[in-house]
């Protein structure tokens, strides 16, 4: 009986929570039952009759013109196996899919640790054939992008295995995309404006990621970022069908990761849970697609990514001090694993927005700063760095659109917003953003102690602008000239905290 009670309250209290998400952060237009605006209701001033100017139609169309929002989301994920030592069972998994040749891609670094050893001894007991690219760049460039589908295209691999962080996990997809289209020109996937943002319309060879940080989530997304050097800014390719076949998540291979990249891991988290909890609703997303294979793997916060985000959210503000300080603190470091791939999972289908997109020219327009921790032989300045100097400046300005959801979002931080003001909401979330980042140490305060000054504004500002696919996810923005006023604010905020 005490069993009951201590279970049925935290199904209920989850269910209300649920429910709550579903009803005020996402208002539907349907059922008629919480819109009083609905047709059934005989459109009431401003409701569905004079919205639409076909007052008969009773059902969403894929077809209502180029500005019309969405009505639907679409959930993918790839499968995910949890648990220390798992990466053991990768040679089973390999041989169960038939691989006859497999293409496994890591970097030099991690070639010499746990994970990559743990894999080799897996591949072989399996006696799974298989061989290794290990030049992935950190932060890859298109250049090493290029490399690497120019190497995969020579071995033929018919399955692929990345074992890494997520440049590593970025790479292997990409080269699993161009040796499936092996004579599409670079720039075909890539997100529009940049590219031509083709629609991933072949099944891809089989993909198994094997994360070694807690940051990406990548294992479960179809996104792939690198640097462009000719824009000097970060874009990628995003597609639901480049997602992997099974992550792979192993706390144990996050053990030997220096301090300052599980700080700098962990703050991508952090951005992902935030921004995709913010994001605009599904339903203001447009235009609607004419074909569900258009439908963006960034659809806009929705019932179900608010769950795989909050939770996330909440994870990472509690555990990532812990796993920063501690490297034996093996909850810590397990639960950063867990909240990485959930917040995967919630970004994956929402979609991220300011802060991704103004980190991307942060990152490529590197004035030569050279991050602690980090063992390459060239300035650079983590992608969890670059996403979280911005993020108080951006959720002081987001959180007009829906105070609430900002509100729960500085709770997750441990502020009391009992008594909060809803137009208080984007100082209390922005002072307890900066809050968390002083107190997880060593981390820039500002874009300043990155090196940059008041004279980079306008270039940062052009090299966001072209982020269009994750600006427009951000409230009040529009993926266009009319946002420049906003992004050189946010940047000229963002210099000191």
């Amino acid at each position: 009986m005490s069993l009951l009670t201590r279970v049925i309250p935290n199904s209920a209290q989850r269910a209300t929570s649920l429910l709550r998400t579903i009803q005020f952060g996402h208002p539907p237009s349907c059922p008629c039952h919480s819109n009083p605006g609905h047709h059934h209701h005989g459109g009431v001033p401003g409701g569905f009759l004079q919205r639409n100017a076909d007052a008969s139609r009773r059902y969403a169309s894929p077809a209502d013109g180029p500005k019309s929002k969405d009505y639907a989301f679409e959930m993918a994920a790839s499968s995910i196996r949890f648990g220390p030592g798992v990466t053991q069972e990768v040679g089973m998994d390999l041989k169960n899919l038939g691989s006859k040749k497999v293409c496994v891609v890591t970097d030099s670094t991690v070639d010499g640790l746990f994970a990559m050893q743990q894999v080799r001894e897996s591949l072989a007991r399996e006696g799974v054939n298989y061989v290794v690219y290990n030049r992935v760049a950190i932060e890859p460039k298109d250049t090493s992008i290029k490399d690497a589908i120019a190497w995969a295209k020579q071995h033929g691999p018919d399955a692929f295995l990345a074992v890494g962080g997520g440049s590593v996990i970025d790479t292997a997809k990409l080269m699993n995309l161009y040796t499936t289209y092996p004579d599409a020109p670079f720039l075909d996937f890539v997100n529009a404006p940049i590219g031509a943002g083709r629609p991933v319309d072949r099944p891809l060879k089989p993909l198994i990621a094997v994360p070694t940080t807690a940051g990406t989530g990548s294992e479960t997304t179809g996104t792939a970022i690198f640097d462009l050097t000719t824009h000097r800014a970060k874009t990628g390719v995003a597609h639901r069908n480049l997602k992997p076949l099974l992550g792979i998540c192993d706390p144990l291979n996050t053990r030997t990761m220096p301090s300052a990249v599980k700080a700098a891991s962990g703050l991508d988290v952090l951005c992902h849970s935030l921004e995709s909890w913010t994001a605009i609703p599904y339903t203001e997303r447009s235009p609607r697609p004419a074909n569900p294979l258009q439908r963006p793997a960034y659809q806009g916060a929705n019932p179900i990514s608010d769950v795989f985000s909050m939770h996330a959210l909440r994870r990472t503000v509690e555990f990532l001090p812990r796993a920063v300080r501690d490297p034996d603190d093996a909850e810590a470091q397990s639960e950063m694993m867990l909240a990485a791939t959930l917040a995967g999972v919630g970004f994956g289908n929402a979609g991220v927005h300011l802060c991704h997109g103004m980190s991307y020219p942060i990152s490529g327009q590197n004035p030569g700063y050279r991050h602690a921790g980090y063992a390459v032989d060239h300035p650079i300045i983590p992608h969890g760095v670059s996403v979280a100097v911005t993020a108080p400046s951006v959720f002081r300005l987001t959180a007009a659109s829906n105070p609430e959801r900002h509100l729960e979002a500085a709770a997750a931080f441990g502020v009391d917003v009992s008594q909060a003001k809803k137009e208080s909401a984007g100082e209390i979330l922005g002072d307890a953003i900066a809050g968390f980042l002083e107190g997880l140490g060593d981390q820039p305060r500002g874009l300043k102690d990155l090196g940059f000054g008041r004279g980079d504004i306008e270039a940062l500002v052009e090299g966001t602008l072209p982020q269009k696919r994750v600006i427009v996810l951000a409230p009040g923005m529009e993926g266009g000239e009319r946002d420049r006023d906003v992004l050189r604010g946010l940047f000229e905020d963002a210099m000191e905290r």
